[in-house]
């Protein structure tokens, strides 16, 4: 039970990286491609671990966020247009998300989509507004329990055990279309919002807890920090994974072998699922839209936030009140009404998808320097910097997303 309570802004990140945009994502995986690219959630991994211990990392040892260490290391200019970039990605993704739980709920019981779609983001943007953090980082944390929708899918249908034993070892890939869903694989699994995000969160956690202070000041605290941070970061990303893997066998195992291969969204593959595995199968795994939206969109709205105000040099905090953190809250208004609008307009949500997909992986690569230059340099980090095997695996991550980012410009669509 101890270690549950020690469990937060590394559970409630690798939760929220299963948004409806990465469901579609690993569903479209396991419809076109069967079981056969599980090996990428193997090798992502230890990746996906690397980068945001780093991460919580910098805001343990700092007292500081990403947005506001990067400065440290790049020219402004540089680390505002990254910026611009991860606040327009994050609004596609929040409109896209918004878009996927309005679908839901009318594909299981009716009604209007777009009803449910402004329902959903006012609920979510009154939660960010009017819950100080203390409550809402215990709300995020318990709705990862909504992703065991996803597991339990796997309990439902027939597994052949062996092929997906194969796929998760062995590299496999089919041709061009291969390539391009690995790359948005890695995409979706190692993103920029969430770099910020679990940064933002350890420096929240200090605020909240007065015992807790930065690393840099209070070295005594440090080797029962790191092995939370260890424990926090190791469990959300096991978390985030296993999910992915289930999304992706799940959808082989029903939809690949029913030759239901063209999946273009999270809802596309929930309909898809309910003459092949059942009514319920397909509530599961529609409602599992739902719970995972309401995580993910505060955590895409939240970074945009937080990134703002730590170049800005603005309070910044979902434990502040609204009038206490104006430029704070204004950036997540603005990205909920702008996500909101992208349902209204005659843009395809599948290519501003894509184009999304393409601005992460063009910020993430500069962002991912940054991060390793930072937890490489004792003059930020002081005794603090990154152990060697950390210092591999994070510079890996930041090689694997190059050439996934060049891959997206060779391999269009």
């Amino acid at each position: 039970m101890e270690r549950l309570k020690r469990l937060g802004p590394g559970l409630v990140t690798g939760a929220a990286d299963d948004d409806p945009s990465g469901i579609a994502t690993y569903s479209q995986a396991g419809a076109q491609f069967g079981p056969s690219l599980m090996w990428t959630m193997t090798l992502a991994y230890p990746l996906m671990v690397a980068v945001q211990l780093a991460c919580a990392r910098v805001g343990r040892v700092t007292g500081h966020g990403l947005g506001r260490s990067l400065n440290a290391v790049f020219p402004r200019w540089l680390v505002i247009g990254l910026i611009a970039l991860l606040f327009i990605a994050n609004t596609i993704n929040v409109g896209a998300d918004l878009a996927a739980m309005g679908e839901a709920p009318a594909l299981v019981i009716g009604g209007w989509k777009r009803t449910a779609t402004v329902a959903f983001a006012l609920l979510s943007l009154l939660l960010q507004i009017y819950v100080p953090y203390h409550r809402y980082s215990s709300i995020l944390k318990w709705m990862t329990l909504v992703l065991l929708a996803y597991v339990a899918l796997i309990l439902m249908v027939k597994v052949d055990w062996s092929a997906a034993a194969r796929g998760l070892v062995i590299p496999t890939i089919a041709g061009a279309g291969a390539i391009t869903t690995i790359v948005a694989i890695f995409g979706t699994t190692i993103s920029p919002y969430l770099f910020f995000w679990q940064a933002a969160q350890e420096v929240e956690e200090l605020d909240q807890i007065k015992e807790r202070q930065p690393l840099s000041r209070a070295r005594a605290q440090a080797s029962d920090a790191l092995r939370r941070i260890r424990w926090d970061t190791f469990t959300g990303m096991a978390v985030s994974t296993i999910v992915a893997l289930a999304i992706i066998l799940g959808t082989a195992t029903t939809l690949h072998a029913a030759g239901k291969t063209d999946i273009q969204s999270a809802a596309d593959a929930a309909q898809a699922l309910k003459p092949i595995a059942g009514k319920f199968a397909f509530a599961l795994f529609s409602l599992g839209i739902i719970g995972t939206g309401l995580l993910a969109v505060p955590v895409l709205a939240g970074s945009s936030a937080y990134a703002v105000c730590e170049i800005g040099g603005w309070n910044g905090s979902l434990e502040a009140k609204p009038l206490r953190a104006k430029a704070f809250y204004a950036v997540i208004i603005l990205g909920m009404i702008l996500g909101l609008a992208l349902d209204w307009t005659l843009i395809n949500p599948m290519k501003a998808l894509f184009w999304s997909a393409v601005i992460n992986g063009v910020a993430a690569v500069p962002v991912l320097i940054g991060l390793m230059i930072i937890v490489s340099k004792s003059s930020i980090m002081g005794e603090f910097v990154a152990p060697p095997l950390l210092k591999f695996l994070g510079w890996l991550a930041t090689a694997v997303m190059g050439a996934a980012a060049v891959a997206m410009i060779a391999f269009p669509g």
